[in-house]
């Protein structure tokens, strides 16, 4: 349920209003089904590792553990602050479809909304969980009433009794809207719309049974995706023209579900969907805040070297991170930004932001999927001890995610170049990587990552065999050179510590719960 938490939320209720209308119905399709794609196979790799080692701080762990340490510092803190911009970003959407209502004092919902996150989070980790389940239940049901209402209006079961069909899709300007621009714009909100399905990872460390669960919950992505974003973007581009007044522009946004319910006729349909959409708000809100307060948290118990202060590693009786928490928390102050910007271009910086984040996440589990399958096989640990794995995906997964994404990462931008330069939204798609690059080299100088290496006298070493020893025999070596980079050596990573050891008692409780009720579950299973 809190995967399916992460998958719906603003970027699917209120983003592809922004899609539409900056990319036109096709190029919406279309970058969805690329970026879904894209995702499953990124979290079929995330399972992988996360089934193995359940461990705080997730992939981030894993890029630091696996590929590079300076990487993983830069690529944490980056996470965090996708998190915490992502809780900003949130608060903000909330103002936007509190506007179908009111347009004035719309910044009290935000803070309001920050109170109850912030409350809730701060109780017990079952807190959150409960919240989230219920939610994700609330969003479940409005998705499946949206898709058969979506077929309806589109039929001619709509204020106008007329067939829509495929004319939304020939209206002048559509299906691709803004050209190439147009189109690859569109990568980097559907990108926002997906986030946060990776931090399912981050739940592993305080999963029940995660050799059982981890698996479960990743096969079931790909369903999601095909049922949750796919069709409903369909029903969306069919329905919903692409210059759909006030859809997406400087000061508002308004939601593609909101709309369509409204075509249906039903003003009071339509006020329900947009106080749904109110909740997705607060859940996705909720979720960006526990993931962020747990990174913040596992850069504070980095061994030997922590990430972050100590201050943050301390929780309360329940098992709170309460300083990471109040610290993640505070980066919302952001939204209240709208009040001089605007809500609708406050969110658009905002999710190009967090949506080229989350890029960056997926690039570092590929990475780091790439390097922990070579350690693997590099030692010689048997392939069936492996507790899920995508077989499928081997050998091509983690090459196939990196490169898709760096060039998500490198094309989106284009409409921000051509053919008028914005500096503005220039920054929004690519501060991202100079920020990287700079806590990388931050940690790298600040822990003296240069390793001094005896050169050998008459020796070359053959770098492209990765089984030539970095440390040559030669022991009676001349003057040292120095070994300029930290990428971990696959030959001495230690691929047993933190490997959950599976219980039988968790087995036994799992098929109790199952033999008192068997056709519940059977029946669970199925919807779910």
């Amino acid at each position: 349920m809190i995967a399916i938490a992460g998958t719906i939320g603003t970027g699917l209720f209120l983003g592809t209003g922004r899609s539409l209308s900056q990319g036109g119905p096709a190029s919406m399709l279309i970058c969805y089904g690329i970026v879904g794609f894209i995702v499953y196979v990124t979290l079929l790799l995330l399972g992988e590792m996360a089934t193995q080692y359940p461990v705080a701080g997730s992939f981030n762990a894993y890029a630091t553990r696996f590929f590079s340490p300076s990487y993983g510092f830069a690529l944490s803190w980056n996470y965090w602050f996708n998190d915490a911009v992502s809780v900003a970003s949130d608060l903000t959407a909330a103002q936007l479809v509190l506007q179908f209502w009111t347009t004035s004092h719309t910044w009290v919902v935000s803070l309001l909304f920050w109170v109850f996150l912030v409350s809730v989070n701060a109780a017990h980790v079952k807190a959150y969980g409960e919240l989230e389940y219920w939610l994700s239940f609330l969003k479940v049901a409005t998705i499946v009433i949206f898709i058969i209402v979506g077929i309806l209006v589109n039929v001619g079961v709509n204020e106008s009794h007329t067939y829509i069909g495929t004319h939304n899709w020939r209206i002048p300007g559509a299906p691709f809207v803004g050209g190439f621009g147009g189109f690859a714009k569109v990568f980097v909100t559907a990108s926002f719309a997906y986030g946060g399905t990776e931090s399912l990872g981050i739940t592993a460390g305080e999963t029940k049974n995660p050799s059982r669960n981890m698996p479960k919950v990743v096969k079931f992505v790909f369903w999601r995706i095909l049922l949750f974003y796919v069709l409903s973007i369909t029903l969306i581009g069919l329905n919903v023209p692409w210059d759909y007044p006030n859809l997406s522009n400087k000061s508002t946004t308004t939601s593609p579900f909101t709309i369509v319910f409204t075509q249906a006729g039903s003003p009071i349909a339509a006020s329900f969907m947009n106080t749904v959409i109110l909740t997705s708000v607060l859940s996705a809100g909720n979720h960006a805040l526990f993931a962020g307060t747990r990174v913040l948290y596992g850069l504070s118990v980095v061994d030997p070297n922590p990430h972050a202060p100590r201050i943050f590693s301390r929780t309360t009786k329940g098992g709170v991170p309460l300083y990471a928490l109040l610290a993640t928390s505070s980066v919302s102050v952001l939204c209240l930004g709208s009040s001089y910007i605007g809500s609708g271009k406050l969110w658009g910086w905002l999710q190009n932001i967090v949506g080229v984040s989350n890029q960056i996440a997926w690039l570092s589990i590929g990475l780091a999927s790439w390097r922990f399958r070579k350690a693997w096989i590099k030692q010689g640990r048997p392939l069936n001890e492996i507790k899920f794995r995508a077989s499928w995906t081997w050998p091509w997964g983690p090459y196939f995610v990196i490169i898709t994404v760096i060039a998500l990462i490198l094309i989106q931008g284009w409409s921000s170049i051509f053919p008028i330069f914005s500096p503005v939204d220039f920054v929004s798609y690519y501060i991202e990587i100079p920020v990287m690059a700079t806590m990388y080299l931050c940690w790298f100088f600040t822990k003296h990552i240069v390793v001094p290496i005896p050169a050998p006298r008459n020796t070359s070493l053959d770098l492209s065999n990765e089984s030539t020893p970095l440390i040559p025999h030669d022991a009676g070596a001349l003057p040292h050179h120095k070994r300029v980079f930290d990428i971990v050596d696959i030959q001495t990573i230690d691929l047993y510590s933190d490997e959950y050891p599976d219980d039988p008692a968790d087995g036994v409780e799992d098929e109790t719960k199952r033999t008192r009720i068997p056709l519940f579950w059977k029946l669970y299973n199925i919807l779910a």
